[in-house]
Parts: structure tokens; C-alpha cells; sequence
């Protein structure tokens, strides 16, 4: 097999990050040399790696699908909410500005050469590349600079298969739509779709798929089945609302049996929510979102995560009457976990003339330390011990700790202390610490001391319940997708199809 395919959408959050996963899950497994693609991404849910630079989560979720080290290369540009109005651009990696909604159309003529030459390395060097288009296909308003999707697809000669979230409603009219609303160039590119995330029985949606066939001359490729084992690696941080509880059935609030009950704060720009997602691989410990001071208050852990927007965020807070709560928690030993933007609010003064731009800005004073915004920012890999446990982490931030009387908590390699511990209040820019099996259980246990409670981990591993993830779709995927005539779409063997120039009940032409 050779060759290469888009996985677009009808809306955002259809999907397409997940399904894109698998596929590379399950080539992978079959010896195919598959890469993931993600021209452009917006999400403040990003990974350090190797070179340096930082990627969108979910590609470097689907690298690691693909047995593959997370690269730039997956995701050459990658735009990090700021604000409703503007935000960071981070090309092959790296910071190169802020740009607004009205003015990204200039950039994007600058970005179309940098995604199609990177596109085209991975062709070059694999048998596969699976493209993951961004939001919906049909945004024919932003079709004249369009990079990430039909635009891509068209300077690429990319296939585009279709996925539509059938548990959102309104799956088959957005097939339809999704198809008609393109010109006719972009049109052909479409060769198929995919129905996710389906419940009951196929037979009642058959007719229903054949009739978009005949109104759009294009087969449903597969019906994937809803699978509630399916939550990790979310691609956009505002998909998980408030009161979400996270985990395998992470449909709304818990039981009461719980051993340990979290509390993860919703930042309006909340990012790497990968950090509270691995407290939800134990057994007997319910982890989720909130945005009131009383849960702050009463919850046994409470997690401040990390934020695009430091001190915007902290204004949010201050809002709300939850910094208030974070001190009477902090005062009375209620254990509280604060993790990069979050660790940062905790400090005594910030200065800030970089992110926000506001200068010096008193933080919640639970720390007795500074927070100064550097130009460059830190991206980095990290390693060290924690608790004496070999421990390894990534780090994507501006504000350095300038000042500190307070004691560390991790025990860098090389040398030196990173972030800080004191009773039951733990602080560090380091993410993706929790993933760490050993650090996470040690932290539940001291949790559940703090709180005059047992904690016997199940021996969760993060690691595997990832690969888990990766395998249930990809199994999914192998069940239900129909292979011959999608491998036919990647290798270009497939018949070309009709335009619909048509009112319903009408006939394509061809």
C-alpha cells in the first residue's frame, strides 16, 4: 500500500483526531510505514518533543499510534488561543508571533509553502501519510487561503473521506451538505465518509446511508460503533464542560463510592488536560471539571491546571471567589496540585509583559515566590526524580520562577530543583508528570493521608491504557470500515465522483 488520504470533518470534534489514530494504529500493526499529518492546528493541548519544539497533543498521540517519536513534522503549525481574538503561531515548533483572527489570511500564504513541503517529506520517506484535516471541510469563507484542509488537499492532490459525529444528530444531512457546498473542484475530492460514533442498530440507518449515496454518489465507507473506553487525548480542551467527569464513562458526574474525589478547575483556556486525565486511570478516583469554589472547597484533591493565559485566567478566578477558596483550602492542608500556568498563579507577584502584557500583578500569595515573563520561551523535555521515583515530564512556558523561598519538589538531573512541595500543596511547570505511574500513585497516597483515607492503587499503567485506546479503535476500525474500498481511496484506485449540481431528488451529474 502507498499513497496518502485526508480524514475531514463535518464539524469540529467529529472525531477525525481519534480516527485519524487508529488508522495509523492499525497500519502500523500490519507493517505499513504510516506517519499522522496535521497541517494546521488550533488547541493550547500541546507535547514537547525531541527537537525542541511542540506539537498539537493529538499528533503526537497519533505518532505514538504509529510507533513513531512525536515530531514538528506531523504538525508544522500549530495556533495557541491567546485570547477569543487572537493567537500564538507556532511554526515547525516554534514561537514566530500573535496574530488576530482578520489578519491570519496574509500568514496563511506564507504557511502554504511550509505545510505542502512538509507533506511531501513525509510522503517521500513513508508508505502512508494520514492527513487529518481541521474543523469542518465546508468553510467556504475561509476557502481562498485555506491551508489545513480542502486548500491542502487540492496543492497536495490528497482524497478526502468524510467523518460525521452521528451522536451530535443531523449526521446525514451534514454528509449532504458538507459535499454540495464545495465547488466542484473541491467536490471530487471528496471519495467517501465515515459515520462515528453510532449506537443501535445498522440496519435502521441503512436506508438512510443509501439515500445520501444516491444523492451524492459517494459510498459510507463505515459505521464506527460508540465506544465509551474512548477519552484520552480529547484534541480541543473546550470539549471537556463543565461537570464532565473524566474516564471510560466520562459522561457526566460519578457515584458516590469513590475513593477519592478530583477536582479539576476549568480555565477558560485551560491547556494540557492530559495532566488531570491521568488521575482518571485509577480505579475508585473520580476526576472532574468544575468552575465553583464550593467543590474547590470540599473536593480531596483540587487541580490547577495550565493555562495559554496566565494572568487572564487568574482574573477569572478572582471572578469567581475560587482564589479565596484556594487560600481557606491551602490554610486548612486541603491538597492542591498546581501545574504550570496554575503553579505560576500561586506565586506571590507576577510580571508579566509578555503573554499578557499587564506588567506587575499580584498572584494569590499562597507562594512565597516570583513569576517573571522571559521572551523565549521554554520548551524542553525534563527529566529527574520525584518522591524517589524516576520521573519524566515536558515543559511549554514563558514564566520562569525569578524568586523563591520555597522548598523544591523535584529532583532535576544534572542538578537542581524544579517546582515546589510543602505539606500537602504541590507546584511544577513540569506536564505530563502524572503519567508517571509511580509519582501519580505516591501522590493519591498522600492524597488519601491528607484526607484520613486508604488508597490502594489497582496498578493502572498510563502507558497502557493509552495503547489500549489506540488498539480499541484501530480494532474498531478493522471491524467495521470497509478496507478494500478504502485502500482503493488512498491508492487512487477508486472511481472519480459525481458533482451534485442538483436540488433534492434530483440526480448528480457526472
Amino acid at each position: 500500500m502507498r499513497g496518502a488520504v485526508m480524514i475531514g470533518g463535518t464539524t469540529s470534534d467529529a472525531g477525525k483526531s481519534m480516527i485519524v489514530a487508529g488508522l495509523c494504529r492499525l497500519l502500523a500493526r500490519e507493517g505499513v510505514r504510516v506517519a499522522p499529518f496535521k497541517a494546521q492546528n488550533m488547541s493550547n493541548n500541546s507535547v514537547a518533543t525531541l527537537d525542541g519544539g511542540e506539537i498539537g497533543r493529538a499528533q503526537a498521540a497519533q505518532a505514538r499510534a504509529a510507533g513513531l517519536e512525536p515530531s514538528t513534522r506531523y504538525n508544522p503549525v500549530l495556533l495557541k488561543p491567546g485570547s477569543d481574538r487572537h493567537s500564538h503561531v507556532v511554526v515547525r515548533g516554534e514561537t514566530v508571533g500573535t496574530v488576530g483572527a482578520a489578519d491570519y489570511a496574509s500568514w496563511r500564504e506564507r504557511l502554504r509553502g511550509v505545510v505542502v513541503e512538509d507533506l511531501a517529506s513525509l510522503r517521500a520517506e513513508f508508505d502512508v501519510v494520514i492527513v487529518e484535516g481541521a474543523g469542518s471541510i465546508a468553510e467556504i469563507n475561509l476557502r481562498a487561503s485555506d491551508i489545513a484542509n480542502l486548500g491542502l488537499a487540492s496543492a497536495a492532490s490528497l482524497p478526502v473521506v468524510v467523518v460525521s459525529d452521528i451522536d451530535r444528530g443531523g449526521s446525514l444531512a451534514h454528509l449532504f451538505g458538507t459535499t454540495a457546498i464545495l465547488d466542484p473542484d473541491d467536490q471530487r475530492r471528496v471519495r467517501g465518509f465515515l459515520v462515528n460514533k453510532f449506537r443501535g442498530d445498522p440496519a435502521l440507518l441503512a436506508p438512510g446511508l443509501d439515500r445520501v449515496t444516491e444523492l451524492t454518489g459517494r459510498p459510507t465507507l463505515g459505521v464506527i460503533p460508540y465506544e465509551p473506553r474512548l477519552w484520552l487525548d480529547a484534541e480541543d480542551s473546550l470539549s471537556a464542560p463543565i461537570g464532565m467527569r473524566l474516564g471510560p464513562s466520562s459522561s457526566g458526574p460519578g457515584d458516590s463510592s469513590a475513593d477519592l474525589r478530583v477536582a479539576a478547575i476549568r480555565l477558560p483556556r485551560v491547556s494540557n488536560t492530559t495532566d488531570v486525565e491521568a488521575l482518571a486511570v485509577e480505579a475508585g478516583v473520580e476526576v472532574t471539571w468544575v468552575a465553583d469554589s464550593a467543590t474547590v472547597r470540599t473536593a480531596d484533591l483540587v487541580v490547577l491546571p495550565g493555562t495559554r493565559a496566565t494572568v487572564d485566567d487568574l482574573r477569572w478566578l478572582r471572578e469567581r471567589g475560587i482564589d479565596r477558596a484556594l487560600r481557606d483550602r491551602v490554610a486548612a492542608g486541603g491538597p492542591l496540585l498546581a501545574v504550570c500556568g496554575g503553579f505560576q498563579m500561586l506565586a506571590t507577584t507576577i510580571v508579566d509583559d509578555v503573554e499578557s502584557g499587564s506588567g506587575v500583578v499580584a498572584g494569590l500569595g499562597i507562594l512565597d515566590q516570583t513569576i517573571r515573563f522571559a521572551p523565549e520561551k521554554t520548551v524542553r523535555r525534563s527529566a529527574g526524580r520525584v518522591w524517589g521515583e524516576a520521573a519524566g515530564g515536558y515543559e511549554i512556558h514563558h514564566g520562569v520562577v525569578a524568586e523563591t523561598a520555597e522548598p523544591p519538589w523535584l529532583i532535576v538531573d544534572g542538578g537542581g530543583g524544579e517546582g515546589v512541595e510543602r505539606g500537602a500543596l504541590w507546584g511544577t511547570h513540569w506536564h505530563g508528570l502524572l503519567e508517571n505511574d509511580g509519582v501519580r500513585r505516591e501522590l493519591l497516597t498522600r492524597v488519601a493521608a491528607a484526607r484520613g483515607r486508604d488508597f490502594r492503587h489497582g496498578g493502572a499503567s498510563f502507558a497502557a491504557v493509552r495503547a489500549e485506546q489506540f488498539d480499541v479503535i484501530a480494532d474498531l476500525l478493522d471491524a467495521h470500515l470497509d478496507r478494500a474500498a478504502f485502500t482503493a481511496v488512498i491508492e487512487g484506485r477508486d472511481e472519480d465522483p459525481p458533482v451534485i449540481t442538483h436540488a433534492l431528488g434530483a440526480e448528480p451529474s457526472a
